[in-house]
């Protein structure tokens, strides 16, 4: 085992043997990633503000953009209390979000007028972006079965003038199967493996970890059912582990997988060809991104 430790935190030994299992000598780094204390990023709400408007809030604050995403900004030496007491954030021009966030919304490239699904949408970083990325012109439907975080759902989506947003308080299993899509986000629930750090308690356990395989099964196939002909999906999770990832996706039949390109400027773990692991660091956190079309 690496010779970290995480006395504060208890990286949980299954977890940490996992890890080493399917990563060999990148396991310590991705350990060491744990405990890094990311900056404040966010993105800016071009449906509401510009970069203009950006620089001018932060004038005199170390500001950096991503080089992978336009819209995306790191804020050194500030925390997300700062951006919350701005007018920017106030108004909804600006939305805090991790930059691997970011990723699934960009690969799914949406257009005005197409028809897309974010199957569990709270709170609505993508769910927003993707209307931001359509300039507001795409037809999305937001679901979430939790009613507190559907509330958040719904704040986040009026806070951010994103329009043509059509939110359902329903289990997205469940969604009725005459609907048909052109494409679908499924930023599918997962054990959280390639989020953790100082400042996110660790939940992850081996139930969780089974109960989330479980879930992903019936979300996929429910997510193809609900495709049109031709149409895509992109998949992603918060985990770096093959099980919650590659593993989930390889059940699908029907489905073709559409290869994607690697960011400029985001670290990546090795994965399956096409695929995207977002590499946990010192600016990123650990993510998964696969797109499929469903085949006629």
């Amino acid at each position: 085992m690496s010779d970290i430790t995480y006395p504060d935190r208890g990286i949980p030994e299954a977890l940490q043997e996992k890890l080493k299992a399917q990563y060999g000598e990148g396991f310590g780094e991705i350990l060491a990633a744990f405990e890094k204390e990311r900056p404040v990023t966010f993105r800016v709400n071009r449906l509401k503000a510009d970069e203009k408007r950006v620089l001018q809030e932060f004038a005199g604050m170390t500001l950096r953009r991503a080089a992978f995403y336009e819209d995306a900004f790191i804020l050194v030496d500030a925390s997300e209390r700062d951006v919350q007491k701005t007018a920017l954030y106030e108004e909804g021009g600006i939305y805090l979000q991790s930059l691997s966030s970011m990723l699934p919304p960009l690969f799914v490239e949406p257009e005005a007028g197409e028809s897309i699904l974010d199957m569990t949408a709270a709170p609505g970083g993508k769910t927003t972006q993707l209307s931001a990325l359509s300039g507001g012109g795409a037809l999305i439907t937001a679901c979430e079965r939790d009613k507190f975080r559907f509330e958040r759902l719904r704040y986040n989506v009026e806070k951010q003038g994103a329009p043509r947003v059509t939110l359902l308080n329903e289990d997205a299993r469940t969604l009725s199967p005459y609907f048909r899509f052109d494409k679908v986000l499924l930023d599918a629930p997962c054990s959280g493996s390639g989020t953790l750090s100082l400042s996110n308690p660790v939940r992850w356990s081996e139930k969780l970890l089974a109960k989330c395989v479980l879930l992903r099964r019936a979300l996929l196939k429910k997510a193809f059912e609900l495709l049109k002909p031709g149409g895509t999906l992109v998949y992603s999770t918060c985990s770096v582990l093959r099980e919650e990832n590659e593993e989930a996706i390889s059940s699908l039949k029907g489905a073709r997988l559409v290869p994607l390109a690697p960011p400029e400027g985001v670290p990546l773990l090795p994965s399956a060809e096409g695929t995207l692991c977002v590499e946990p660091d010192g600016l990123f956190e650990g993510f998964f991104v696969a797109k499929l079309q469903k085949l006629a």
